[in-house]
């Protein structure tokens, strides 16, 4: 076990959480290792760190949702099991994570009352008017102006957060866990919440702030935890608590691998676009992708690049700014219009919105690729014969690895699905292809594998925009990253100075929107 830092004391009063040496891995990947984390009673404490640090798996232990391998939690000093989100809150423990948990056609009321008990009338029937009376303090200290009878579906996403504190507080609930509490909310609903955050702290209500913005963890939060790579690395509070502290934690200190010298010269450009903007998620998206060109588009969840690729590819239309492809003017009303443009995608969620997974791999490969399956020009029918040396052509030429092109794509592992959503776009040979975090959920073996045909691709003449949320993916694959921050592309990285301690320092880039806490 790794020694505790200096900056790592503990605290002197007792905490009212305290998780200590947990440790938490899925099949062979470690997400955390031996990680602590101790908020004390009424603190407002913040947790950071870079995409894959372990934030995520550290929360859902405390919220009963996974269980630890190894480690402790206690609740002001005694021992506990967490065995459920049920016994989270029998605990003291309300989570509100970012996609909000509500029922859309319920009411405000019911929403804050959900899955807690309720007083009854003589007749066995929920009495609403008590229950109202009973929290209308609650409602008025978090400051719900709604009509408690609205449907929660016709408030907006900072009201619905309004409704989980209220829900959090009939819980009793002593220690809130706030998960990017401000990715939707617009400047004036920050500051709202950011009150709302001070008055719990003064009730005595401990609040765990966790948030990529860290003008929000400086202004709001007396002590920070870091973790990076499933590990704790410091504890800063006082005068240690800075901006370049926390950028210096998050990164850590490792020695860089820098990027393999290439010999790709970048030719003509292939794919232009000037002042693109979509409020809130994209602002003045400028950048130039070049023929025989990966470029790498990198940045924190929720920093605006897969709302642009959607501008891109025509499925959403942007507010401002102009695109070309090939010198052309390019503004695409539909996905539909941007693959007749030679423009195609491979989705982040490629279960979802990449593949059929009860069809065939035979099948998937010929979605997009129609028209040279066809049996005749006259007759609207796919040759089975010519859709069968498609599939086998592409299983060999990407080495997915199957029993037969029938196999449905759905047993396939995550690496094979995602060169079967690559191929299908192979066999219809666009210009441009982007993929949104290709490697998400695949093995090391089949990330080295796709790293290798996105190069290959790009040798061939292929302009490739990479989107990914890994800072280590980026250095050894892409001639040159933009890295996004609030919407916006605060940094272009290319030669020595492509390195994942630069992405994630300019991911943590000041924005000339900030909104102070």
């Amino acid at each position: 076990m790794n020694p505790v830092p200096t900056s790592m004391a503990a605290p002197p009063a007792v905490p009212f959480v305290a998780a200590s040496a947990i440790g938490k891995s899925y099949g062979g990947a470690q997400a955390l290792h031996g990680a602590a984390l101790s908020v004390l009673p009424g603190e407002v404490h913040g947790l950071v760190g870079a995409n894959g640090a372990g934030k995520s798996t550290l929360i859902r232990i405390l919220a009963g949702l996974t269980q630890p391998d190894t480690g402790e939690i206690a609740i002001e000093g005694r021992p506990v099991a967490i065995a459920s989100p049920h016994e989270a809150s029998a605990l003291g423990m309300s989570f509100i994570h970012q996609e909000l948990a509500f029922v859309p056609d319920m009411t405000v009321l019911e929403n804050i009352m959900l899955g807690l008990p309720k007083k009854k009338t003589r007749l066995g029937l929920v009495d609403w008017a008590a229950i109202q009376r009973d929290v209308a303090p609650i409602i008025e200290r978090v400051g719900i102006t709604a009509p408690l009878d609205a449907a929660a579906k016709s408030l907006s996403t900072a009201e619905n957060w309004l409704i989980s504190i209220a829900r959090a507080l009939v819980w009793k609930a002593r220690l809130i866990v706030m998960d990017e509490p401000t990715a939707s909310l617009s400047a004036g609903e920050c500051r709202k919440l950011f009150s709302i955050i001070r008055g719990l702290s003064a009730s005595g209500v401990a609040v765990l702030y966790v948030s990529h913005r860290l003008d929000e963890i400086l202004d709001l939060c007396s002590r920070v935890t870091v973790l990076r790579d499933g590990r704790s690395v410091a504890v800063l509070e006082g005068p240690e608590l800075t901006r370049r502290r926390l950028v210096q934690a998050i990164v850590g200190g490792a020695v860089e691998h820098l990027p393999k010298s290439r010999d790709a010269t970048h030719g003509e450009v292939m794919l232009s676009a000037r002042g693109l903007r979509r409020l809130p998620r994209v602002s003045e998206a400028s950048f130039d992708l070049h023929r025989g060109e990966v470029l790498g588009l990198g940045g924190l969840v929720g920093a605006g690049r897969s709302e642009l690729a959607r501008l891109l590819y025509g499925a959403d239309r942007p507010d401002a700014g102009t695109m070309t492809i090939e010198g052309r003017p390019f503004a695409p009303r539909s996905p539909a219009g941007a693959v007749r443009a030679g423009l195609g995608l491979v989705p982040e969620e490629r279960r979802t919105e990449g593949l059929l997974l009860g069809k065939s791999i035979a099948f998937n490969l010929s979605l997009g690729n129609l028209t040279p399956l066809l049996a005749s020009p006259l007759l609207p029918f796919i040759s089975p014969r010519k859709r069968a040396r498609l599939a086998q052509a592409t299983i060999r030429d990407l080495s997915i690895r199957a029993g037969s092109p029938e196999q449905p794509v759905g047993r396939l592992s995550g690496g094979n699905q995602q060169k079967v959503v690559i191929g299908r776009w192979l066999r219809s040979k666009p210009k441009i292809l982007i993929l949104d975090e290709p490697t998400r959920g695949v093995d090391i073996g089949a990330r080295g594998e796709i790293h290798r045909l996105i190069r290959a691709l790009a040798a061939d003449g292929m302009a490739v925009l990479v989107i990914s949320s890994e800072p280590d993916e980026l250095p050894d694959l892409c001639d040159r990253v933009l890295v996004m921050a609030e919407g916006r592309i605060v940094r272009e990285l290319a030669g020595t100075d492509l390195t994942r301690s630069a992405i994630i320092e300019a991911s943590y880039a000041e924005t000339e929107e900030r909104v102070p806490a």
